[in-house]
This record gives structure tokens, sequence and C-alpha cells, in this order.
């Protein structure tokens, strides 16, 4: 049977990404690593980090928000469905494997902005002021797609044992954290840090929140938001291509 044409497949993946939402992303483990990791983070950051400005702080808790729940469960979706041979039946289906990693893709991205907008409410509870509102919201969802992508490029190796995936995606997440002005200001990094931190799209999104909440940036704000939109397309190009290379080797 020949896949349906591009609305179709889009609609298709929209009831992959509806079912990702109601089976995987309220699970308790999800939860854990996608929300109250972030939040045990940064409280004990802010607990030995007192001298640091509030608006330094919650602009950090956004990133992690934003980082830890758009790449919460996208990793181990295909390894959970490739063990339960449902990745099969839905691989048999009139569907391509685009629409499936986009399906993934949408729930990951709905996810982590539903989170990450309490976190920015609740900054502004705390009395932080939204300067550029306008610059956030668009840094959330380029944001949101670019750490989508990631998950979903963790899951790229063909096994259907969810834990070696989530280990490969904790090397690769925690490293990033730590290297992407969240914890210690790009202006404090030592050059080699700072060369690291260039390489993190989580720095670009840090640096903008960062502006949306005080009106100061490391980076030019056009820059932030270029770099992002770059990591977001090659990051879901080369999900795309390397899934379709990688999907029969799970069946």
């Amino acid at each position: 049977m020949n896949p349906a044409g591009y609305p179709e497949q889009v609609r298709r993946a929209w009831a992959i990404a509806k079912k990702d939402i109601r089976i995987y992303y309220f699970k308790g483990p999800v939860l854990i690593f996608g929300v109250f990791m972030p939040v045990f983070l940064f409280l004990a950051f802010f607990m030995g980090s007192r001298q640091l400005p509030l608006s330094f702080l919650i602009s950090g808790l956004i990133g992690m928000t934003l980082f830890f729940t758009a790449t919460a469960v996208s990793p181990a979706i295909f390894p959970w469905e490739g063990s339960a041979k449902t990745l099969e039946r839905l691989a048999s289906c009139p569907i391509t494997v685009e629409a499936i990693v986009m399906g993934d893709m949408i729930a990951s991205i709905l996810f982590g902005i539903g989170i990450t907008v309490i976190t920015v409410i609740i900054g502004l509870a705390l009395g932080l002021s939204l300067l550029h509102g306008s610059t956030l919201l668009s840094a959330i969802i380029l944001a949101a797609c670019c750490f989508s992508a990631i998950g979903m490029l963790l899951a790229v190796p063909p096994t259907n044992v969810p834990s070696n995936i989530m280990m490969l995606s904790s090397l690769i997440k925690f490293p990033l954290i730590f290297i992407s002005g969240i914890f210690i200001p790009l202006e404090q990094m030592p050059a080699w840090g700072l060369v690291l931190s260039i390489c993190s799209p989580l720095t670009y999104f840090t640096d903008l929140v960062r502006y949306a909440f005080t009106d100061v940036h490391y980076f030019p704000v056009m820059i932030d938001i270029a770099a992002l939109a770059v990591f977001a397309v090659v990051f879901t190009a080369g999900t795309m291509c390397l899934h379709k290379m990688t999907m029969p080797q799970r069946m």
C-alpha cells in the first residue's frame, strides 16, 4: 500500500503525537527525569550560590526545564515500541518513517513547551519582569523543536533496550548542562569552556532567556536565534535521514 499524501501524513503524525502523550508523557520516570531533575539541580545550585541574582538562576531553570522535558522520553519511544512489537505494526501501516518521527517530535515539543510555560509563570510570580516576551516565545518554540530533534537523534541506534538509550542520553545531556552557561556565566568561563559552549544549542537558548528577563545577553540576539534555527534544521534533517536507515534493523 502506498503512503498517503503529505496532508494525510501530517494528520497521522498528529495522531502518533497524541498517542505518545497519552501513553508515555505522564508516567513516573518521565516526570522525574523531565520535570523534577532540573528542579533538584536548580535547588542544589541555588543553595550554594545565593550571591547570583534570581534572574540568572530562574533563566537557567527555564533552560534546563525545556531541555530535560523535550528530551525526557523521545529517546526511548522507539526502543519501547520495538520491544513491545508495536513499532512493526506501525511501520506496516501506510505511513512514512518521517511521519512517525515527526509525531514523536511533536509530542516532545508540546510537552516541553507546556512545562516550560509553567516555569516562566513561576519566575514571574517571584517578581521577575518579562522585558522581551516575543523574543522569549520565539526562543521557546525554536528550542523545543531543536531539543526534541536531539532526543530523537539519540534514539537512532537500532536497539530495543530502552536502558541502553537512556544511558547514552544521560552521557550526552548532563555535560551539555554544565557547558551551556546555566551554572556559570559565559563571561566567566575559561577560553576552552567558551569554545565548548558555542557547540551547544542550550547555550543560545539560555542566553535568549536571560535577555528576555534582564535585557543582558552575551551573544547578539539574532545570532542566538539563528543558531537555534540552524541547530533545529540540522538535527531534524539528520534525525529523519538516520531513522530511515535504521528502521529496518529494528524489525
